[in-house]
C-alpha cells in the first residue's frame, strides 16, 4: 500500500514532464496509476472477503506511538476500487477533454493524480492521525483543482469557499481525533472501533468527527460550497464530487458506525442533517436550468441518503448503504461525464437552450439513459437494487416515529430523484421548444470524440453489470456490513410483491408526475422566496469577519516594535517571575565566576559592549557593539568547552553584521532624534525585569532538576545510533532531526519573504553576470557615461581592457570579472587579489567542514555559513555582477533541493524498515580506500548546507544587489536603472573617437 503511494507521487511529479512531451496523450499515461490501484485491489479480493486482507505498519515516530499503519478490509477495498478504477477514467476522459491549446495541463494532471494518492491513503489508512493528514491533502488539492481556472473569478471564489469550510470541518475533526485517541490510549482506527472508550470526553468527540465528515460530504447546512464548485472542468466534478472527495464524509461515518452508531449524539447529529439534506437537495435540484448544477444538487441529496443509510445502527442498512456508494460513483460520475461530453458538443449547459442532442448524438444519450435509469432507480440497474434494499431496512424499522421520520424522508427523496433526473435527461437529450431568454443563437451540434464518450459509457454499462450479479455484491459487502447490529440484509434484483416494491412503484409515480407538472413546480419555486440561504449566510459571515479581523488588528498592531517587544517581553517576566515566586522554594546551586579569568574578561566584553550598543546613537556604531558582544559570547563557549558552538556563533555574526551593513546603506546614518527621555526610564525597567528573570532562571533552574537529563545518553545514541563521534551534529541530523527539518523549513520561508520585501519586480530569471554588464553598457556600477561606454567597448574591440591605450602591453589582469563594473573609489586591487587567491581555499575549508563535521566540529550550517561568506566576500569585492559570477544559479533552487533533500533522506530509512529520518549506516570495503563507513545523515547535512547557501545567496541578491540596483536607478532617475548603449560600428568615426584616434567631443551619437 505504501508503495502505491509512492507511486502515485512519483507519478504526480512527472506529470508536467510528461505533458510538455506528450501533450495531452500524457493523461493517458498518468491514469496508470489510480488504475493500478484498482488492480491491486481486484487482486486482493479473496483475501478480503475472507477477513484476511493485507496490513502494513510502518514505525514513523514510535515514541509518541505514532505509525504508519495501513489496513485492506471490505470498505477499504470499496473506495479503492472506486478511488482507481473512476480516476484511472476521469485521466482518459481529460486526455480528449481539454484543447490542445489549454495551458496549466501538467499542473492540472499532477494535482489530479496527486489527489487520487491523497484519497487512496484516506481510505487504506488505520491511523486516526494519518486519517487526517490525508484528509487535509484532499482539501488542499481540491482547492487546486476547482480553481484550475484561475483567470475566473467565479473559479477562484469556488475554491476559496471550499477549502475554508471542508479546512473549518477538518479542524474540528482533528480536536476529536485527539480526544478520542487519548480517551482510548491509541490512535489504531481498527482498535477504536473495536473497542470504543468511555469518559465524558468520548460524545463530544464523536461530535467534532462527524463535523468533519459533514463538511466533506457537503451536508446541510454546509452544503452550498458543492454547488459552487462546479466551477471546475468536468473531470473535476466528475472525480472529486461524485466518486471520490465527497465520499470522504460517507467513508468516514461507515467506518466509525460499528462502534459508535447507536450513541444518542450520533444519532442526533446524523439523521436530521441526513434527512434535511436528502430532501433539501432534490428539491433545489428542480430549479436549476445549468445541467451542471442539476447534479450537484442531486449529489448533495444522495449523500444525505448515503450518510443516513451507513450511518444507522442497522446492519441491513449499511449493506444498503455500502452499494448505494459504489452505485452512486458509478452513475454520478458517467452523468457528469456526459454533461462535459454535450458541453463540448454545444457549447451550452443550459437545458433551455438545448434540443435536438439526442438525435445528433444517440450513443451520448443511451449512456445518459442508462446512467440516469441508475440513479432514479429504475430496474435492472445497481440504483435499483441498492434502493430495494434501503426501502427494506427501512421498513424493518418503521416501527418507531424515528424509524418512520427517516422511511418518509427518503421516498419523499427519491420521488424527487425520479423528477430531477429525468428533468435533466429531457434537459440534456430531449427534442423541446427552446425558451432561454434572451434569444440567444442556435445550439450548433458538433460530434464529440470517442475518447470523451468512452468512460461515461464504461460506467453505465457497469451500473448496469453490477445489478445482474446481485449476489456478488452481497457476498463482497457483507463482510463490513455484518460488523453493524441488527439482522443482515440481502441485495436482489426481483425480491417478489414486497412492501418496498410498493414504495418503489410510489416514488416513480410521483417523481414522474412532478416532472410532467415540471412547468408548475418550477413557477412554485420561483414565487417561494427564503429571507436567507446558507450561501448568503457565508458570505455575510466573512464579510463581518474581515471587518472583526480589521478591527482587531487595528488594536492590537499599533505598528510600533517597542510597544510588541516590550509586550512580549513583559509577558515572559510575568509567567516566568510568576512561577519562580508562588512555586515552591528553591535554592541556587554552586555559583562559580569563572573557571579561568579569560572567562571574566570575555564577559565583561560582551556585557560593556552591549550597554554601549545600547548607548549608541550612530547605527552602525551599534551594529558594530552588537556584533563585538556576539564574538564574546562565542568566546565564552570556546572556553567552556564547545567549539562546535563557538564555531557557528562567529559564523552567524560575522553574516548578521554583513547584512546588517546592507540594509544601513539604505537607512539614516542616526537613530531617531525625537525625545526619548519619557520612555527611557520605562524601558530601563523592562530591560532590567527581563535581565533580572533570565538570570534567576539560569540560577534555579539547574538546581531544581529531579530526573537524569536526556543529554546523558547522547554520546553513546550518536555514535550507536547516528554513526559519528560530534554528539552537537548528530543531535541535529539524526537524534533531533524533526527540528532540523522545522528549522531550515522557516529559513526558506525567512528568505522567500526577505526577497519579497525587497524585490520590486520579478525575482525570477537568470542572475546577472559581468557579460551581461557589458551587454548593457554598465561601467562602474551605474548606467555609464556615453563616452566611457564608447571609449570602453572601442578599446576592448581592440583587444584592451579596462581602458588600456592602443599599442600597450596587452590585455590587463582582472582579477575579478564583475570588477570593472564598480566605480574606481569602491575598487581595492589588494581586496580583489585577496579574494581571488582565498574564494577557492575557502570553499575547500566548507567542504571539509561538511564531510568531517559527522565526528569533528563542523556540519552542514557550519560549512554553509562559511560558503556564505565566501559569497560576501566576492559581493562585496566586485560588486552584484561579480555575485553572479561567483554563484551563477538562483538562490530558489539551492533552497528547494536542499529542503527536498533532507526531506527525501528522511524517507531513505522507512525502505530500509527503520523510522522516518532515522541515520541508516552502511559499512563496506574498498580495495584502495579501506572500510568505508557511509551514513545517511550525511545527505540530510547535505540539504542544510545547500538551504543556508541559499539562504545567504538570496538575502546577497536582495538586501545586496537589488538594493544597489534600486540606488543607481534613484541616483540617475532612470527607470530602467542601466543605460544600454549599441556599440559602434568597427572603423566608424564613432568608433575611432572612442579609441582616442580622433580627438573631438561628439554630441548626440549615442543612443539608448
Amino acid at each position: 500500500m505504501l508503495l502505491l503511494l509512492v507511486v502515485h507521487l512519483l507519478v504526480a511529479l512527472g506529470a508536467p514532464v510528461l505533458v510538455s512531451w506528450l501533450g495531452r496523450r500524457a493523461f493517458l499515461v498518468l491514469a496508470l496509476a489510480p488504475a493500478s490501484a484498482a488492480v491491486w485491489a481486484l487482486t486482493k479480493t479473496g483475501e478480503v472477503m475472507a477477513g484476511d486482507g493485507p496490513v502494513q505498519v510502518v514505525e514513523w515516530v514510535p515514541h509518541l506511538g505514532m505509525a504508519l499503519a495501513f489496513r485492506l478490509d471490505t470498505l477499504s477495498w470499496l473506495m479503492v476500487l472506486l478511488v482507481g478504477g473512476v480516476g484511472a477514467l476521469v485521466l482518459v476522459y481529460s486526455s480528449a477533454y481539454f484543447s490542445t491549446r489549454a495551458g496549466g495541463l501538467g499542473r492540472f494532471g499532477g494535482v489530479l493524480v496527486a489527489f487520487a494518492g491523497a484519497m487512496l491513503g484516506l481510505v487504506t489508512t488505520d491511523d486516526m492521525l494519518l486519517l487526517y493528514v490525508f484528509w487535509e491533502l484532499t482539501t488542499v488539492f481540491s482547492y487546486l483543482l476547482i480553481g484550475h481556472y484561475a483567470d475566473r473569478k467565479a473559479s477562484r471564489r469556488a475554491a476559496m469557499q471550499a477549502i475554508i469550510v471542508t479546512t473549518a470541518g477538518g479542524l474540528a475533526m482533528l480536536v476529536g481525533i485527539v480526544l478520542l485517541g487519548t480517551a482510548a490510549g491509541t490512535y489504531r482506527i481498527s482498535a477504536v472501533v473495536a473497542a470504543p472508550p468511555a469518559g465524558s470526553t468520548v460524545p463530544v468527540a464523536v461530535v467534532l468527527l462527524l463535523v468533519g465528515a459533514v463538511s466533506k460530504s457537503a451536508l446541510v447546512p454546509l452544503h452550498y460550497w458543492l454547488p459552487s464548485a462546479m466551477a471546475a472542468p468536468t473531470p473535476v466534478s466528475a472525480y472529486l464530487h461524485a466518486a471520490a472527495m465527497v465520499k470522504a464524509g460517507v467513508y468516514l461515518v461507515a467506518r466509525f458506525a460499528p462502534g459508535y452508531a447507536e450513541m444518542g449524539v450520533w444519532r442526533a447529529v446524523l439523521l436530521p442533517l441526513g434527512c434535511w439534506t436528502l430532501v433539501h437537495g432534490g428539491y433545489r435540484a428542480l430549479r436549476q436550468h445549468d445541467l451542471k448544477l442539476v447534479l450537484a444538487f442531486g449529489t448533495v441529496s444522495q449523500l444525505g441518503l448515503l450518510v443516513l443509510l451507513v450511518g444507522l445502527s442497522s446492519q441491513a442498512a449499511a449493506l444498503a448503504g455500502l452499494a448505494m456508494l459504489g452505485a452512486h460513483a458509478m452513475f454520478k460520475a458517467a452523468l457528469f461525464l456526459t454533461v462535459g461530453v454535450v458541453d463540448a458538443a454545444t457549447g451550452t449547459r443550459d437545458l433551455r437552450r438545448l434540443t435536438g442532442v439526442g438525435r445528433a448524438l444517440p450513443v451520448t444519450a443511451v449512456v445518459g439513459g442508462l446512467a440516469t435509469a441508475s440513479m432514479i432507480g429504475l430496474p435492472p440497474f445497481a440504483g435499483y437494487v441498492a434502493k430495494e434494499a434501503a426501502l427494506e431496512a427501512l421498513l424493518h424499522d418503521a416501527g418507531t416515529p424515528v424509524g418512520l421520520a427517516v422511511l418518509v424522508a427518503m421516498v419523499l427523496g427519491s420521488a424527487l430523484t425520479v423528477a430531477y433526473g429525468l428533468r435533466f435527461w429531457w434537459g440534456a437529450f430531449a427534442d423541446k421548444t427552446v425558451t432561454a431568454e434572451p434569444a440567444d443563437a442556435p445550439v450548433t451540434i458538433t460530434r464529440p470524440s470517442l475518447v470523451l464518450v468512452g468512460p461515461a459509457a464504461v460506467l453505465a454499462v457497469l451500473g448496469l453489470a453490477a445489478a445482474l450479479l446481485p449476489h456478488l455484491g452481497e457476498d463482497l459487502l457483507s463482510p463490513h456490513a455484518s460488523t453493524y447490529p441488527g439482522d443482515p440484509g440481502h441485495l436482489v434484483l426481483w425480491a417478489g410483491l414486497t412492501p418496498a416494491l410498493g414504495l418503489t412503484l410510489l416514488v416513480l409515480a410521483t417523481g414522474a408526475l412532478l416532472f410532467a407538472a415540471r412547468g408548475w413546480v418550477e413557477r412554485t419555486q420561483a414565487r417561494a422566496s427564503f429571507p436567507l440561504d446558507a450561501d448568503t449566510l457565508y458570505r455575510r459571515t466573512m464579510r463581518r469577519l474581515d471587518d472583526v479581523a480589521a478591527d482587531v488588528t487595528a488594536i492590537t498592531q499599533r505598528g510600533s516594535l517597542p510597544l510588541y517587544l516590550g509586550t512580549i517581553l513583559m509577558v515572559l517576566v510575568a509567567l516566568v517571575g510568576g512561577a519562580l515566586l508562588s512555586g515552591p522554594g528553591l535554592g541556587v546551586g554552586e555559583v562559580r565566576a569563572w573557571d579561568t579569568p579569560v572567562q571574566a574578561v570575555a564577559g565583561v566584553l560582551c556585557v560593556a559592549s552591549a550597554v554601549l550598543a545600547a548607548r549608541a546613537r550612530r547605527r552602525l556604531k551599534a551594529v558594530i557593539l552588537a556584533g563585538i558582544s556576539g564574538y564574546a559570547v562565542s568566546a565564552l563557549f570556546l572556553l567552556h568547552g564547545a567549539p562546535d558552538l563557538a564555531l557557528t556563533q562567529v559564523l552567524v555574526e560575522t553574516i548578521t553584521l554583513v547584512v546588517f551593513v546592507l540594509v544601513l546603506r539604505r537607512l539614516p546614518a542616526y537613530f531617531s532624534v525625537r525625545p526619548l527621555a519619557a520612555s527611557r526610564w520605562v524601558r530601563l525597567a523592562v530591560a532590567l525585569a527581563v535581565g533580572l528573570t533570565v538570570g534567576a532562571l539560569a540560577l534555579i533552574v539547574p538546581g531544581a532538576r529531579v530526573h537524569v537529563p536526556v543529554s546523558v545518553d547522547f554520546p553513546e545514541e550518536a555514535y550507536v545510533f547516528g554513526g559519528g563521534k560530534n554528539i552537537v551534529n548528530v543531535t541535529l541530523v539524526d537524534i533531533r532531526a524533526w527540528d532540523t527539518m522545522g528549522e531550515i523549513s522557516v529559513l526558506l520561508v525567512a528568505a522567500t519573504g526577505v526577497a519579497s520585501l525587497i524585490f520590486l519586480v520579478r525575482r525570477s530569471g537568470d542572475p546577472l553576470r559581468a557579460s551581461d554588464a557589458d551587454r548593457r553598457g554598465v561601467v562602474w556600477g551605474q548606467a555609464a557615461d556615453p563616452m566611457a561606454v564608447l571609449r570602453r567597448r572601442a578599446v576592448a574591440a581592440a583587444g584592451h581592457a579596462d581602458g588600456a591605450a592602443p599599442g600597450g602591453a596587452g590585455r590587463q589582469r582582472e582579477w575579478l570579472r564583475g570588477g570593472h563594473t564598480l566605480a574606481p573609489q569602491r575598487r581595492s586591487v589588494i581586496f580583489e587579489i585577496a579574494t581571488r587567491l582565498l574564494f577557492h581555499s575557502v570553499i575547500v575549508f566548507a567542504v571539509f567542514l561538511l564531510f568531517s563535521g559527522h565526528n569533528a566540529p563542523g556540519g552542514g550550517f557550519a560549512a554553509g555559513l562559511v560558503v556564505g561568506i565566501a559569497l560576501i566576500v566576492r559581493y562585496l569585492a566586485g560588486g552584484r555582477y561579480e555575485l553572479g559570477e561567483a554563484a551563477p544559479v538562483h538562490p530558489g533552487i539551492l533552497l528547494g533541493s536542499g529542503l527536498f533533500l533532507s526531506a527525501g533522506v528522511g524517507l531513505v530509512a522507512i525502505l530500509a524498515g527503520g523510522s522516518v529520518l532515522q541515520s541508516v549506516i552502511i559499512e563496506f570495503a574498498l580495495p584502495v580506500l579501506g572500510d568505508i563507513k557511509l551514513v545517511t545523515s550525511l545527505f540530510f547535512d547535505v540539504g542544510v548546507f545547500l538551504v543556508v547557501i541559499g539562504l545567504v545567496l538570496d538575502i546577497l541578491r536582495s538586501l545586496g544587489a537589488e538594493i544597489d540596483r534600486h540606488g543607481e536607478e534613484g541616483a540617475l532617475d532612470d527607470p530602467e536603472g542601466e543605460l544600454i548603449v549599441e556599440p559602434p560600428a568597427p572603423g566608424s568615426r564613432e568608433a575611432r573617437i572612442a579609441a582616442g584616434e580622433i580627438p573631438t567631443e561628439i554630441e548626440g551619437t549615442v543612443a539608448r
